[in-house]
Order: structure tokens, then C-alpha cells, then sequence
């Protein structure tokens, strides 16, 4: 079973810093990307940054040049970072760490998604 264990959210104010971290357990096949979503109220969930399996990192357009993504893996555990930087309201959303893995089952490759519980981070102007 997957487990996530996040960490880092809070409140700030514009212009501030914060970092997320999300420690990924029980993956027992292999991770095609790790990352980072966020929610906010009244919106769709929207991808924030991911790493590929080759390390390849991707980032939103909105957080381009503010966000660094990175990822730590070691036994049984793969924990990703988020640090966040000048941070602006309308990053205030819950972000969701997520994990997007691939198995080989029944004779074909099948992909699965976990999803952390979310963590909030709340942006004051």
C-alpha cells in the first residue's frame, strides 16, 4: 500500500518563501514521474512541477522561475521537494503530491495514479 507523508504548507506573506516535502512509500513498481498539484478553491487541480523517471523536471507556467522541484530516492522511499519562492496569492491553493507508476500486469504495461492528502499553503497579500 502506498503511503505519503507531507509536509511544509503554511501561510506567508507575497513575496515569501515556503518548501513542501512529500515522502512516498510502498511503491513497489516503477515511478514514471513524482510531482506536485495544486487546487484552489473553485478550480480544477492543475499541475505545479514533476520529475520524470529520466529526471527530466516540467513546471507550470505560472511558477517557472519561482518553484524548484528535486526528489530524493533511497530504500523503499522516494521523498520530492517543492521549494517555493516569491510567492504570489494566487499560488493559495492545497497542493496534492502525486506519483504516477507503471506495472506490468496480465501481459501489458498498466499505469497507476496515488495521490498525498494534501498539504495547504495560503499566500497573504
Amino acid at each position: 500500500q502506498v503511503q505519503f507523508l507531507e509536509s511544509g504548507g503554511g501561510l506567508v506573506q507575497a513575496g515569501g518563501s515556503l518548501g513542501l516535502s512529500c515522502a512516498a512509500s510502498g511503491i513497489t513498481s516503477s515511478i514514471n514521474a513524482i510531482g506536485w498539484y495544486r487546487q484552489a478553491p473553485g478550480k480544477q487541480r492543475e499541475l505545479v512541477a514533476v520529475i520524470g523517471s529520466g529526471g527530466t523536471t516540467n513546471y507550470a507556467d505560472s511558477v517557472k522561475g519561482r518553484f524548484t522541484i528535486s526528489r530524493n530516492t533511497a530504500k523503499n522511499t522516494d521523498t520530492v521537494y517543492l521549494q517555493m519562492n516569491s510567492l504570489k496569492p494566487e499560488d493559495t491553493a492545497v497542493y496534492y503530491c502525486h506519483v504516477n507508476t507503471r506495472k506490468w500486469v496480465a501481459g501489458e504495461f498498466r499505469e497507476y495514479d496515488y495521490w498525498g492528502q494534501g498539504t495547504q499553503v495560503t499566500v497573504s497579500s
